[in-house]
């Protein structure tokens, strides 16, 4: 299965960012044994690297996808393959990070806001985009821009909750990412990994399964 259709059908990507390196194979078993399996570890958090290598050699590449997040250069994007990354996320556009991606056939989620952003990274050979910051443009935005572009999967990262999730799926969204809304520091810093885990569970039930699966 492409991570791209694995993406569509399981709709959450957790993001880790300045996760504990101590903590980190915890708490990514929590968030798998609570259905969310598809995890970003972002480059600016300490050790990311270290992390990175390390998930991959922990758990199996069938369970657990691991990628590297706040991939804003070439250069970051090419020390985040090496140390194993199966996919790429940036907040920003960058068209030499993604043309490294397309031609090491990394998956690469870039950063966008406008419809020409939209346009270029898809043109590039980015297989989704992240609408960043999905909290401040609100579901609405979505559903105007899968007008003109139905044909680009967005994935909806930014100010996601519990609450409102449901919103941004129905607005035509094809997947979530979720940060400290998910990735609870507080039951991380006390080893809570079962409400975690149940947190996870959580955001997995309320993903209305039967939209964005192609």
């Amino acid at each position: 299965m492409s991570l791209i259709h694995r993406l569509k059908i399981e709709k959450i990507v957790a993001i880790l960012r300045h996760v504990p390196a101590v903590k980190m194979k915890n708490t990514v078993q929590a968030l798998h044994e609570g259905g969310i399996n598809i995890l970003e570890v972002t480059m600016n958090s300490e050790g990311a690297l270290d992390s990175i290598h390390q998930l991959r050699n922990s758990f199996n590449k069938e369970d657990i996808v691991v990628g590297a997040g706040t991939v804003l250069n070439l250069q970051m994007a090419k020390e985040a393959v090496s140390a194993g990354s199966q996919f790429l996320i940036s907040p920003n556009l960058d068209l030499s990070v993604i043309e490294y991606a397309v031609e090491h056939e990394i998956d690469i989620w870039p950063g966008v806001m406008t419809p020409t952003e939209m346009v270029n990274a898809w043109s590039a050979g980015a297989k989704a985009i992240k609408l960043f910051p999905a909290g401040f443009l609100g579901p609405g935005f979505i559903t105007d821009i899968k007008a003109p572009l139905e044909h680009i999967p967005i994935i909806a990262t930014g100010g996601i909750t519990l609450e409102n999730q449901q919103k941004y799926f129905k607005a035509g969204a094809t997947a979530v990412g979720l940060g400290g809304k998910l990735v609870n520091k507080e039951m991380i810093a006390d080893n809570n990994f079962e409400d975690l885990k149940n947190l996870a569970a959580k955001f997995v039930d309320a993903v209305p399964r039967e939209s964005g699966i192609a």
